[in-house]
């Protein structure tokens, strides 16, 4: 696994596209292996191939994937900076960021951020890495209007998986404009339809109640990693304004004060919120 994931990296760290997307690849075909179990009775391989015309994979199930070797040989890999998947990718996202928008880099875009959604699901304490300002400002300036639409959508879904059960990367997201940057994006007349509904649907994520992860610290994912600023934290004084690392949870009261700093009648999505439950969470 380790060599796999060795020339995955030397390929993610070009700045070919051609060899990024075939890291992107190999790292996708390895999770894949992991995640999912081929039909395995030659019934169920012939149905399978009857209806779709290849043999199909299914996702395994949680309990049993967290006992299969592979994938604890790939979490424990995660647990140390030299082989962490998501810090490659975050990575990666950078030098794409910095080469503009333009088709082909917008796919890798989109690419990288699916795998690394993928991947802060699979070992979530790869999401601590979102606690570090460069970082999250990484997934805020995809979030500005320049980005194409398919870009933005994606880096919403990201950020609501870096912000998942993790208070203080939510601190974090607070303290640097996060919740400026979006309501921005939502009020940019500009801005698509289908991207509107993304950041509706974040802010109804962001307005739940907090819930801390129950796994242990992963600060050692990312501890002693030196990188740049991303270009938003460059731009001193106009940029956004460095985060304090506040720790603890906030009620939906308090985080619907702060949004309503930005966004008119967020009492009407709290209410909307609490009479839907769209996340099958209860206010009580």
């Amino acid at each position: 696994m380790e060599n796999l994931l060795s020339l995955s990296f030397d390929y993610l760290s070009s700045f070919d596209g051609v060899k990024i997307r075939k890291g992107l690849r190999q790292l996708e075909g390895l999770l894949a292996q992991i995640c999912l179990s081929r039909t395995t009775t030659a019934a169920e391989r012939r149905r399978s191939m009857a209806i779709d015309g290849v043999a199909k994979s299914s996702p395994k199930d949680l309990a049993s994937l967290s006992e299969d070797p592979a994938f604890r040989e790939f979490f424990k890999l995660q647990e140390g900076f030299e082989w962490n998947v998501a810090i490659r990718l975050i990575s990666c996202l950078e030098r794409l960021l910095g080469k503009g928008s333009n088709g082909q880099n917008d796919l890798l875009l989109v690419s990288t951020l699916d795998l690394l959604r993928g991947v802060l699901l699979i070992h979530p304490p790869s999401r601590s890495l979102f606690a570090r300002e460069i970082y999250m400002n990484l997934l805020l300036d995809l979030l500005e209007p320049s980005s194409c639409p398919a870009v933005q959508s994606s880096a919403v879904l990201t950020l609501v998986t870096a912000l998942l059960e993790q208070p203080s990367i939510t601190r974090c997201f607070e303290n640097l404009d996060g919740l400026l940057t979006v309501t921005s994006l939502f009020k940019n007349r500009g801005t698509s339809r289908e991207v509107k509904l993304k950041l509706v649907e974040f802010l109804y994520f962001y307005l739940m109640p907090e819930i801390p992860y129950a796994g242990r610290d992963a600060a050692n994912v990312h501890g002693g990693l030196h990188r740049s600023p991303s270009k938003a934290s460059r731009l001193g004084s106009g940029g956004r304004e460095r985060a304090e690392g506040v720790e603890g949870t906030r009620t939906t009261n308090e985080k619907q004060s702060l949004l309503g700093r930005y966004l008119n009648n967020v009492e009407d999505l709290v209410e909307d919120l609490k009479e839907t439950a769209p996340f099958g969470t209860s206010f009580g």
